[in-house]
């Protein structure tokens, strides 16, 4: 189901044995378009400290509730590498916090999490929703790790705030188009599924929705968006109604207008190889 961004704010994580914090921010991939980490203020518990959680880790949401449960433990967050939230994260330092947890890493493969469509998917112990406790590597994942942390040093950092983006300008074709307003996440993979377009300054009360495979060009520096669109095919386009659940069906009508393919298409390719194998 797709959820809006607002309904991750302030969601609070459970350990296996209690609550960790509140999210506060999320790191999304901005060449892939997914969540791949929520930036969890631990508040009084550990000083107030942020830490990563790993949507690998993620067990069903209760969206009601606003709580997300997670099958790590405390102890397991409070020994975990530290990280500067403020600063970009770097491919070591994610080598690092994945090899703490002993997650596999999630790029290479041709899924949205490595090979898969699903994070939980990459769990070690992956068979439901148990915990993973960290394991210790052998001296040849050691040796891996280290190599592979060597060789994507001096990787390009793709990991953008999510709250960063909100506000963001968008740009069309032919001219301004209005702002990043939210953002639509899929709560099974944690794709990011569109930008909630605001184009109030131009149409008044007019909302639309842009995927980021449709997106030409993203400034971090001049925070700006860039899409291959008219000002025209924007303004003509399904509008978006925040308060209504988007159904397949509106999806549809979303692509249809712009004549492009949808990514429910490829998503029911690869379930249907995964089950043949």
């Amino acid at each position: 189901m797709l959820r809006s961004i607002n309904d991750l704010e302030d969601c609070a994580i459970h350990a296996t044995d209690g609550a960790i914090g509140h999210v506060k921010d999320f790191y999304f991939d901005d060449t892939a378009w997914v969540i791949r980490y929520l930036v969890v203020d631990t508040g009084t518990w550990l000083s107030s400290r942020e830490v990563l959680i790993s949507p690998i880790s993620m067990g069903h949401p209760d969206w009601t509730e606003k709580v997300l449960p997670v099958s790590i433990t405390k102890e397991q967050v409070k020994n975990s590498p530290d990280i500067d939230t403020r600063k970009p994260v770097s491919r070591q330092h994610e080598i690092e916090y994945l090899g703490y947890y002993g997650y596999p890493f999630y790029w290479g493969g041709d899924g949205l999490w490595g090979g898969e469509m699903y994070p939980t998917v990459m769990l070690p112990s992956y068979a439901g929703f148990i915990p993973t406790p960290p394991v210790d590597p052998s001296e040849a994942e050691k040796a891996y790790a280290q190599a592979e942390a060597a060789r994507r040093q001096d990787d390009d950092p793709h990991l953008q705030s999510g709250n960063a983006v909100l506000h963001y300008h968008l740009h069309a074709s032919d001219g301004d188009i209005g702002h990043v307003q939210g953002l639509l996440v899929d709560d099974e993979t944690w794709a990011i599924r569109y930008l909630v377009v605001n184009t109030s300054n131009w149409w008044v009360g007019h909302r639309v929705l842009i995927a980021p495979q449709w997106i030409e060009n993203v400034s971090w520096l001049n925070a700006t968006v860039s899409v291959n669109l008219t000002r025209q095919a924007v303004k003509d386009a399904p509008l978006y109604d925040p308060a209504v659940q988007l159904n397949r069906e509106q999806e549809i009508s979303i692509h249809e207008h712009y004549g492009r393919r949808g990514y429910w298409a490829d998503e029911a390719k690869r379930k249907a190889e995964t089950a043949d194998h």
